[in-house]
């Protein structure tokens, strides 16, 4: 794990990041500033288990293309689920919380994400143990507030004007951010390779 110290505000922002684009470290960028956090842990998942692993590239590939894009000494890149076991993000997190009980993380993700929490293997325990902040993304901006997760937990959101004081609140407690966005996703720079384009 990144070295962090007592009472650190920081974001956990996971994913498969295969690969990792500007998109990703606009969402970074946003969020770090947006919910004053000291630093993010970019979590390189060994694979979501809700997605084909067909086209998934080596995990020690995937978090040296993190590192080398999001070069800020605030953001700090690891694939320590995979030497851990954890397939599921509610193991990682059960995980965090317990061993750094002191630390106030935040669970990030992109609103394309809550369109599907309802189907992540125990959404419920993890909205428990941790505030979130879901950031809008192109193609789910209608989508995400209403979704069937967003429903659910309707009466723990905090309002986004409110966002620096998120990891301070005791969860559930969740806010959905606006702000600049990107069009670049993983699945189209993939697309792109398959037919020759590098980018």
């Amino acid at each position: 794990m990144p070295p962090s110290g007592t009472g650190m505000r920081i974001g956990l922002f996971g994913g498969s990041f295969n690969p990792i684009h500007e998109g990703h470290a606009l969402v970074i960028e946003e969020t770090l500033r947006r919910l004053d956090l000291d630093m993010i842990w970019v979590l390189v998942t060994p694979g979501n288990p809700l997605k084909d692993h067909k086209e998934l590239a080596p995990l020690a590939e995937r978090v040296i293309a993190a590192r080398k894009l999001l070069n800020n000494p605030r953001v700090r890149v690891t694939g320590f689920e995979a030497a851990h076991g954890f397939t599921y993000t509610w193991q990682t997190l059960r995980f965090l919380t317990t061993a750094l009980p002191d630390r106030r993380f935040v669970w990030i993700m992109g609103a394309d994400n809550l369109v599907d929490f309802h189907r992540w293997q125990r959404w419920r325990d993890i909205a428990e143990m941790l505030p979130m902040a879901v950031y809008v993304r192109p193609g789910s901006g209608r989508r995400a507030p209403v979704s069937q997760a967003a429903s659910a937990l309707s009466r723990y959101r905090v309002d986004e004007d409110d966002a620096t004081r998120l990891a301070l609140l005791p969860p559930p407690a969740w806010v959905y951010l606006h702000g600049r966005q990107s069009p670049l996703s993983s699945s189209a720079i993939r697309a792109r390779r398959q037919h020759g384009n590098p980018k």
